[in-house]
């Protein structure tokens, strides 16, 4: 087990449920008290529909990566958990910036994030064709 992923997936875990919690209970009013466009709102709902359904696949593949009690492949596992980590906050976080703040900063954000997501996912790959430490060849 690889605990500071199993940690994180954790903490990010329970914040993606609370701004999935947000986004179906109160996201909708609260961007319409703020005088926001109908149109504009719907969009900035399907955008944290998107952000959190993206950062909740991701915070489980981080949880099995964490768990996983192989020795095997330390050094992808921590590069993938890494590049997922990112992802989630580049990806995730610049469409909940565009959700709530209704600005994202550099539009490169969201895309290089999703860019990380696919890193991390190719660090999972990698896995597969690790050698185990502990076993002679």
């Amino acid at each position: 087990m690889i605990r500071w992923i199993v940690f994180l997936a954790g903490i990010l875990g329970a914040i993606g449920v609370g701004i999935g919690a947000h986004a179906a209970h109160g996201l909708e009013d609260m961007l319409t008290k703020q005088g926001i466009a109908e149109a504009d709102v719907v969009k900035r709902l399907d955008q944290c529909d998107v952000a959190v359904r993206y950062h909740m696949v991701h915070v489980v593949a981080l949880l099995a990566l964490g768990v996983s009690t192989s020795r095997r492949a330390v050094g992808a596992k921590s590069f993938a958990a890494f590049f997922m980590l990112l992802g989630i906050a580049l990806f995730s976080g610049g469409l909940y910036s565009m959700v709530y703040l209704g600005q994202m900063g550099h539009w490169a954000i969201v895309p290089s994030g999703g860019l990380c997501l696919i890193l991390g996912w190719l660090g999972v790959a990698c896995v597969a064709f690790s050698k185990d430490p502990l076993k002679p060849v």
